[in-house]
């Protein structure tokens, strides 16, 4: 089973494949090829460094690949009042009497630090597809987990400034 992906996400990994194969890899070829040239490469730091850039990005490469080819496609199209994909939404926390902001994400473009959950996420997958006023169970082990309230819910479509996660 492979990532859960939107035609959005596809799009940005293809993009950067392209980028990497054409700007990138050009880059550190040359790179290589001039730190070769130098002489000795038992020695030779810049032709170690230069290999390893070339190796890094041909891996970055053949995991973003392997991304699409495994890639399931989702739609990030709810109902007006209903949470879906990068929907911004304020969740109550019951526990802790706090009040959360986060945006629902695929996992490939997941990152807490920056409010964006993944829908594959204990609370991404309790929350989507319920309504303002809603309160939900988080699963977090077996049967154990917390109440959330979904206290509002905004229809966010943009997601250009999203990034793609790193390995």
């Amino acid at each position: 089973m492979g990532e859960q992906l939107t035609n959005s996400d596809v799009e940005k990994i293809k993009e950067e494949i392209e980028y990497r194969k054409l700007v990138v890899r050009k880059k550190e070829l040359e790179a290589v090829k001039e730190a070769r040239a130098q002489g000795d490469l038992s020695e030779n730091f810049e032709y170690k460094a230069a290999k390893q850039d070339k190796n890094r990005n041909e891996s970055r490469i053949r995991y973003l690949e392997k991304i699409l080819k495994n890639a399931r496609i989702v739609s990030d199209e709810s109902k007006e009042d209903e949470v879906g994909i990068n929907n911004t939404v304020d969740v109550y926390f019951e526990d802790d009497d706090e009040t959360e902001t986060y945006r629902l994400v695929t996992s490939i473009r997941g990152n807490s630090l920056q409010g964006l959950i993944s829908i594959e996420s204990p609370l991404g997958k309790a929350i989507k597809g319920h309504k303002v006023g809603d309160r939900v169970l988080v699963k977090t082990n077996g049967n154990e987990g917390y109440y959330v309230v979904i206290r509002k819910i905004d229809k966010t479509t943009d997601d250009s400034n999203d990034t793609i996660r790193k390995y």
